[in-house]
């Protein structure tokens, strides 16, 4: 393509990517001197007003990330009917492109993708950002094997632009959490389970799910349970495929609360695989839980046995024999100890119950018990007061290993509440106003109005309303193109100076003035208007008129004819 220049700084190269919202061009940056990626809208979206302004605010808001992980967001624009972000240009292949030719995939590169791709979600949730659509085209491989995710701006905007139109569903439908297929609210565990259907496509080389249209996948999302990928490979160890299971559980509150949660978790495995070997870890898992409850025990006693055996032994153990069964017993040691620090088989113990407790009481109640504590998130309670537990993960009763981490949500106050009066306000200035309330901007919808641009003409619900917090509001705001209003005055039965006069100070133009006769209006009266008395039109609207010309003259021949009449009569009499 011939080189084109936007905003007289970003110089378009080539074209690189073409996805369904995008157009992605190499670029250079004239001012900065640097090679830059430029994405542009496709023109389908840019029609949308809360499309765009959707994709312009969350854009914003990606820019302002930073982190290894995420693929730099340097600037948006816009030049006439062309909405562009420039980004960071990534030298490498998508994921999609290392799945289609490498999958299945080794698992310990799986986890280190994977744990990449978390620490790039951490970072966007402590921000309040939830990227909401998470999938191997979105991820970024450098050649040097860096995972970048990217387009925050992007899946925010569509996610919005979906909800607020009734057309086909945009997106990535395979990687869709269940509540996002039903159109219900998302939080930070449903990124995290479609970064767990990108771990099982790693995995495996195929989606979960499969179908002859996007509803049909959508609905499988939300009623049918996940294969587990060992169904489909082998190799895949325990641990990973339980993390990959508990991802995509169909429960928000039964996958990992955080991404950081999440990268504790793949830390774990990979230290544990790292050590003693997938194979060696999985074979002593299996002869332990095949043993029982005390299966870790008696594998050392087994062990101790060994030993003796080897010394009653007469014939001498050479240097080489030596070195080897010490290993082995060393390396039996350690799974064991491995096994109660990070299996399923270690010392477990009841989850207290942490409920309407503050977080020192919480914390001292779980040291006590033998757990650790971590706080989550914060949330609404009708019935916990603000600052103490409201909710706990696990849960309390269920049985965990002693020295695992028990999440504790507090609770900030009541979810009852009052919505706030927007309409009047500036949809700039409405942040702080919905942040104090306790509720969430909804869809924003933009119309033509006389009104200043971005004023707030109508909202949903409607102020006063009893509304849970969190609840979030529509709103309609004026585009300030639009053309004030008035009323149409009466002007029949007035002369025409005075009907002038009137239309005039109503602020319309007269039109045409015509004129006929009339035997009810007397000459030089308005007999008739364009528009009907009270109708609200543009203001600057011309409105025509027609004046009476008096009553109709009697032809002349008439009036002799009636005399002569009149005469001869009279003569006959």
């Amino acid at each position: 393509m011939s080189s084109r220049l936007l905003s007289g700084r970003y110089e378009l190269l080539e074209k690189i990517g073409d996805g369904g919202m995008a157009v992605v061009y190499k670029g250079k940056d004239r001012l900065l001197n640097r090679f830059i990626a430029i994405k542009i809208l496709r023109p389908e979206f840019t029609k949308d007003a809360t499309f765009v302004e959707n994709f312009k605010r969350e854009s914003q808001a990606a820019a302002g990330l930073s982190a290894p992980n995420i693929v730099s967001v340097y600037d948006v624009g816009r030049e006439g009917n062309i909405h562009y972000i420039v980004m960071e240009l990534i030298e490498g292949r998508t994921l999609a492109e290392v799945i289609a030719e490498e999958a299945p995939m080794d698992y310990r590169r799986v986890i280190d993708i994977s744990k990449q791709v978390a620490q790039a979600l951490k970072v966007a949730h402590k921000n309040k950002i939830i990227h909401r659509d998470v999938k191997p085209h979105n991820i970024m491989i450098t050649n040097d094997g860096m995972a970048k995710l990217s387009d925050f701006g992007i899946a925010k905007a569509v996610n919005d632009a979906t909800l607020s139109t009734n057309s086909r569903i945009i997106g990535s439908v395979h990687y869709f959490s269940p509540e996002q297929a039903r159109g219900n609210y998302v939080d930070e565990r449903s990124d995290i389970y479609s970064l767990g259907i990108v771990m099982y496509e790693m995995l495996t080389g195929h989606v979960p799910f499969e179908g002859d249209n996007p509803v049909t996948i959508a609905l499988k999302h939300i009623n049918e349970e996940i294969k587990p990928p060992s169904e489909y490979v082998g190799g895949i160890p325990p641990a990973l495929e339980r993390c990959v299971m508990k991802c995509t559980n169909k429960f928000q509150t039964n996958r990992y609360n955080s991404a950081e949660e999440l990268i504790e978790e793949l830390d774990n495995i990979k230290f544990v695989t790292s050590v003693v070997g997938n194979h060696l870890f999985d074979d002593a898992s299996k002869e332990i839980e095949q043993k029982g409850e005390n299966g870790a025990s008696l594998l050392l006693e087994e062990d101790e046995k060994g030993k003796k055996k080897g010394k009653k032994n007469k014939k001498p153990w050479t240097k080489k024999k030596k070195i080897a069964v010490g290993a082995s017993v060393a390396a039996a040691i350690l799974i064991v100890i491995l096994l109660f620090v990070f299996g399923p088989f270690g010392s477990k113990a009841a989850v207290p119950e942490l409920t309407n407790m503050t977080l020192e009481e919480a914390t001292q109640e779980a040291e006590d018990a033998g757990f650790k504590i971590k706080e989550g998130k914060e949330v609404f309670s009708n019935d916990v007061a603000e600052g103490h537990v409201a909710e706990q993960s696990p849960k309390a009763g269920d049985e965990a290993k002693k020295g695992s981490t028990i999440t504790v949500h507090l609770s900030k106050g009541s979810q009852d509440g009052t919505v706030p009066n927007l309409i009047g306000e500036n949809y700039n200035d409405i942040e702080e106003i919905l942040e104090d309330a306790g509720y969430e901007l909804g869809i924003v919808k933009e119309v033509s109005s006389a009104e200043p641009e971005g004023t707030i003409l109508e909202q949903d619900p409607s102020a006063g309303t009893n509304a849970n917090k969190g609840t979030e509001i529509n709103i309609t705001v004026s585009d300030g193109k639009g053309k004030e209003k008035g009323t149409v005055p009466s002007v029949t039965g007035l002369s025409l100076e005075q009907a002038r006069a009137a239309i005039r100070s109503a602020g319309f133009e007269v039109g045409n003035v015509s004129y006929d006769e009339s035997n009810v209006y007397g000459n030089g009266y308005v007999m008739w208007q364009q528009y009907a008395a009270n109708t609200e039109l543009d203001r600057g609207t011309t409105i025509d008129i027609e004046v009476s010309k008096g009553a109709p003259k009697a032809p002349a021949d008439d009036d002799e004819d009636s005399e002569e009449s009149s005469s001869e009569g009279s003569t006959n009499i």
